[in-house]
């Protein structure tokens, strides 16, 4: 399978995934709208949800896919197989002492991620219980993140990029059966969410075993201390654990930088924390289908050129990457800045969702518009750094963006309220971005190929027509006075964004840019 197609397959799964998240967010601001209690949830979501990103698709996959695809190109299918078992039997173990100290800490950790909560005890008791039962979330998903680093591997992308599918499935179910049940048992009926988030994790990895047992990867988890020994004692999965240490410390900063925005939001207006999340949804459909798509299947095969020695295949694929970047990051980038009142009017202002909850969510759009091509290019630049075990390098150019993020926040929180906090967030990964790009390039690890000006100049030029029909449609169409015909702005919507693709296509087409040059790779 080309690198192409495995691109559009987990972009494909992603855009599902998404889809389905959309679904669920649309049906979770129309049944509990914005409040103390929508807040409490997503904060106490976001708790396990980023020691999940720290310890499972995060660090780990960073320091174990590499490792794993040299292993494989090194020693076979036996050698990785005796890797996939050790550090399967240290992380197992690992996360049984995590969960059970989440659960202990709940209170600690809310109050450091949202100590504004306090104002209204309600709430902040809310987000403790909360976090109490979803906190083994991140036992899950850390050893789906396992699973989906050995598939992948092996180039079946299929499964682990489906797979989130089932979390966002059984959190619909629950707000759609769960949250009237608890309501008719004098529950809180947004507990129903905890139920569904950990329903949804056990069902991700339940769907891996298959797939593992089929290519004969299935992990034996040792329960002894001598299997616990001899796990620690192997050399490679040693070296995993040593490439952890920096990527840990990297993803850390990433999500230390989300901790405080949100513990800014929450001291700011109420909902500003829920407005937030919301354009963060939204945001994350770029950065899942284009990004996360391509850092998934890069990865392996970086690690394997790597390891083969093969440089000019290695720069080849990074170049093949970051042009798919350009090519749709940016006029994804623009349609966010131009055109996010209407994507959050007709995706969220239903029921309790107010014209104003669309105007704040909306500027906080905006914000992730100004650097989503640095977020998405993110994804391509980082994994040439860990396909030759580097993990040092990302955690420090991640450290030195924080502290931008940072100084940042303090000019521009007072002047832009909760924008501000998204606006940060773009300014620093498009410093990150950069900063990764010239370190490859200074490296020799990643050669340009000829064309970069004349391609950049076509997708520019594309975009400004784009630009200039969705700023028409925006401006054309009332599209917060037509929420009682939903249908008809539904259908609006649809034809905006279908016939704004086309017309980029087309435009692109005509300037002479050959996008089957793009599918071959």
């Amino acid at each position: 399978m080309s690198l192409f197609k495995s691109a559009s397959t987990v972009s494909l799964l992603t855009l599902a995934s998404r889809v389905t998240g959309l679904i669920r967010d649309v049906l979770m601001t129309s049944v509990f709208g914005v409040s103390a209690m929508t807040d409490a949830f997503y904060v106490a979501f976001r708790i396990p949800n980023l020691f999940r990103r720290v310890f499972g698709e995060g660090a780990f996959s960073q320091a174990f896919v590499p490792v794993l695809a040299a292993s494989r190109t090194e020693h076979g299918d036996a050698g990785a197989k005796a890797l996939v078992d050790h550090v399967a039997t240290l992380l197992t173990w690992t996360l049984v002492v995590v969960c059970a100290l989440g659960v202990v800490g709940a209170p600690l950790m809310v109050w450091a991620m949202a100590s504004g909560l306090q104002k209204n005890p309600q709430g902040f008791d809310a987000a403790v219980v909360m976090t109490r039962w979803m906190f083994p979330y991140i036992g899950f998903m850390s050893l789906v993140a396992l699973a989906g680093g050995v598939l992948n591997t092996w180039r079946k992308f299929a499964v682990p990029a489906a797979s989130p599918v089932l979390l966002n499935l059984a959190l619909i179910a629950a707000i759609v059966g769960g949250a009237p049940l608890f309501r008719r048992l004098g529950i809180e009926p947004i507990y129903a969410q905890c139920v569904g988030v950990m329903v949804g994790g056990m069902m991700q990895l339940a769907i891996q075993v298959p797939a593992l047992r089929g290519l004969g990867m299935m992990p034996r988890i040792g329960a002894s201390f001598g299997a616990l020994r001899a796990a620690w004692r192997d050399p490679t999965t040693r070296r995993v654990m040593r490439l952890m240490l920096p990527a840990l410390i990297g993803v850390s900063v990433a999500q230390i930088s989300l901790l405080i925005n949100t513990q800014i939001a929450s001291h700011l207006a109420t909902g500003s924390v829920s407005w937030i999340t919301n354009a963060d949804r939204l945001m994350e459909f770029p950065t899942a289908m284009l990004g996360v798509a391509l850092g998934v299947v890069l990865m392996p095969q970086l690690a394997s050129a790597r390891a083969a020695k093969d440089d000019a295949r290695y720069s080849a694929m990074l170049d093949w990457g970051l042009r798919l970047v350009v090519l749709l990051a940016v006029p994804c980038a623009l349609a966010l800045l131009v055109f996010a009142r209407p994507l959050v009017a007709v995706l969220f202002h239903n029921g309790e969702f107010s014209a104003l909850h669309v105007q704040r969510t909306s500027v906080a759009l905006m914000g992730y518009g100004v650097g989503l091509v640095g977020l998405v290019a993110i994804k391509v630049l980082a994994p040439g750094y860990y396909a030759k075990q580097d993990t040092r390098t990302p955690m420090l150019i991640a450290v030195g963006v924080l502290v931008l993020t940072q100084i940042l926040n303090v000019f521009l929180v007072p002047l832009l309220q909760h924008a501000a906090l998204t606006l940060t967030i773009s300014i620093g990964a498009l410093v990150n971005a950069l900063w990764l790009l010239v370190g490859l390039i200074r490296r020799g690890s990643y050669r340009p190929l000829p064309g970069w000006g004349k391609f950049v100049l076509q997708v520019l030029f594309a975009s400004l027509v784009l630009g200039a029909l969705l700023v028409w449609g925006d401006r054309h169409f009332d599209w917060i006075g037509l929420q009682a015909h939903r249908l008809q702005r539904i259908g609006l919507l649809a034809a905006l964004v279908a016939g704004g693709a086309l017309l980029y296509f087309a435009v692109l087409a005509l300037t002479g840019l050959k996008l089957r040059s793009f599918v071959r790779r």
